[in-house]
């Protein structure tokens, strides 16, 4: 607890990268894309949003796709104020969303029991509030990585982490689903200046992986 409290003293505050988080782009079959989730769906650790993830996920789509994306994602945010704040907005309907949670739930000491409880009442929400066909999970960081954390706290954190991103991979097979992992991120180069958050190539990475599995299920329909 004591180094918990010393490192978000310390820490360096990133800001939510500029950029557009809605629109239509690319030529091609129509496709409706949703990212949603914390300061990592929200690009932090990129320059620009076509630096981030949602840029990324664009660029592996738009020369097959008209893409019309919506980005709804904020620093902090858990799953359970995902699930809140997606279910008080309009049901419109996304072919595809993409999400990506669990290191707020993680670092605030929330069970796994709870957690997957959380993620279950989100996939649920995408499906029958806003018909989604393809769901894909990201997976959660390798925290024991990332440099900001000292030890022990890097220890724990990142043996909570992984029992964390089992388990999701889990629930992804068992509610059919997809799982990405980010396990790229062990390699500390691509952290960003913070320590903490993914750097440019690994959104590069992680949107190229998931703009890939778009690809390969639209293909099959």
């Amino acid at each position: 607890m004591v180094q918990g409290r010393h490192v978000r003293r310390k820490a360096l505050k990133l800001l939510e990268p500029p950029g557009d988080r809605q629109g239509v782009i690319g030529r091609g079959q129509p496709l409706r894309l949703l990212v949603t989730g914390d300061s990592a769906a929200a690009g932090v650790g990129a320059d620009t949003q076509e630096e981030g993830l949602l840029g990324n996920i664009l660029s592996g789509l738009i020369e097959n796709f008209e893409v019309e994306y919506r980005l709804i994602a904020r620093t902090g945010a858990r799953t359970i104020s995902t699930v809140r704040r997606l279910s008080r907005l309009e049901p419109i309907r996304y072919d595809i969303a993409v999400t990506s949670l669990g290191v707020n739930d993680v670092t605030s000491g929330l069970s796994l029991t709870n957690w997957l409880n959380q993620q279950r009442q989100l996939i649920d929400l995408l499906r029958n509030h806003y018909s989604v066909q393809q769901i894909i999970l990201s997976g959660l960081p390798p925290m024991a990585h990332f440099p900001l954390l000292p030890q022990p706290l890097r220890w724990y954190l990142g043996r909570e982490s992984s029992r964390f991103d089992r388990a999701l991979r889990k629930l992804a097979l068992e509610l059919e689903c997809e799982h990405v992992s980010l396990e790229v991120t062990e390699d500390q180069s691509l952290i960003a200046s913070d320590g903490f958050h993914p750097g440019p190539g690994v959104y590069k990475l992680w949107g190229k992986e998931v703009a890939s599995r778009v690809c390969q299920r639209m293909t099959l329909q």
